[in-house]
């Protein structure tokens, strides 16, 4: 089946400014996003994630390679058609951008406005629209009178006001609180079953990209480094950038006072080993059996066990008192039971008491 979004060879470049040199944004980025699927952009901020979600509906032109949604090539419009195309993209933004001075029903009408649809068409389309984001009550309110998040729910209603096949979300949750966060998340998966309506997700938080994503694109300079499923990047993560980005969800951020006693060349003591579960595995009593298996007590010394929609995953940090050729027994044993091993440096005997 062809994909709903298709990036083929997109590169942006910035041309050189006064007293700054050229900037080269996104760089010769291919990326297929399929339809009804829920797909994540996730990198630190000036990665280039905004400059490519801006490219999926030409707010930015390429400099290079095409852009193809719904099976249409946008950068081979001109201008009169893309206007038409975009309408079949909604985006929302972290910042809301709402009209002060227009009702939450008449901000959610805008676009139908601009299209030209009759007073009772744009009722017809939007009253649905507020009571599928719960806003139905508050048609007749002010931006000023709403929460973040219902602040939010309006630029998502807006967003669909067109009936889009795509929706595009720059940083949505980035301005709201956790609970507020998990609320919004759990609207774009509801209007995505609904809707069977293909959502690209940019963000620089791991924890939104777990919450709501089938799929992610870690992008580090420019450059898509790591893409899979979202079990798949938590669970085997292929580079330093996306364990960075993992840390703190994942449980891979070690506490200061061990990170600060870890030596990487081998001492009298422990080697410390990271361990990633997935599913059934993340329960089960891995470290009782290596004890068991090998005649050695492996310390626990951090740890965290969480949950991908329904599929547990977990992290492990253990000290074990071996080195050489039973320390590769070790990891291999641990591999043997579907465990991912990262092996993290050494602690001197006195130093592990201390941990």
């Amino acid at each position: 089946m062809e994909p709903m979004i298709r990036l083929d060879a997109v590169s942006k470049h910035y041309p050189a400014r006064k007293g700054s040199a050229a900037v080269t944004a996104l760089s010769e980025t291919s990326l297929d996003i399929a339809r009804g699927e829920i797909f994540g952009v996730i990198g630190r901020s000036g990665a280039g994630k905004s400059t490519l979600i801006r490219l999926i509906n030409l707010l930015e032109r390429p400099s290079s390679g095409r852009v193809v949604v719904g099976g249409i090539d946008l950068t081979g419009l001109d201008n009169s058609k893309l206007r038409a195309a975009r309408r079949q993209i909604g985006m929302i933004f972290q910042h809301f951008n709402l009209l002060s001075s227009r009702t939450v029903f008449d901000n959610v009408a805008l676009p139908l406005e601009l299209a030209g649809l009759s007073r009772k068409d744009i009722r017809s389309k939007v009253t649905p629209l507020l009571e599928l984001v719960g806003l139905a009550d508050k048609a007749g309110r002010y931006p000023a009178e709403l929460s973040g998040g219902q602040k939010q729910r309006v630029g998502i209603a807006r967003a669909l006001a067109t009936e889009p096949k795509v929706l595009l979300c720059d940083e949505a949750t980035s301005a709201l609180d956790p609970e507020t966060t998990r609320s919004i998340l759990g609207l774009l998966r509801d209007i995505n079953e609904k809707l069977s309506i293909t959502i690209v997700v940019i963000t620089h938080e791991m924890q939104v990209i777990k919450e709501i994503c089938d799929r992610v694109a870690v992008i580090d300079a420019g450059a898509v480094v790591e893409l899979a499923s979202v079990e798949q990047v938590f669970t085997r993560p292929k580079t330093e950038v996306t364990r960075s980005l993992l840390a703190v969800v994942s449980g891979d951020e070690l506490p200061a006072p061990l990170s600060a006693r870890l030596t990487r060349e081998p001492v009298s003591g422990s080697a410390v080993l990271r361990l990633r579960f997935t599913g059934d595995d993340a329960e089960a009593p891995v470290i009782a059996r290596l004890s068991r298996s090998h005649g050695i007590d492996a310390s626990i010394l951090h740890g965290q066990v969480d949950a991908i929609r329904n599929a547990s995953f977990g992290t492990l940090v253990i000290a074990v008192p071996v080195s050489g050729d039973a320390l590769a027994a070790v990891i291999r044993y641990l591999e043997n039971q579907n465990v991912v091993v990262e092996p993290l440096g050494y602690l001197a005997a006195d130093l592990r008491a201390a941990s």
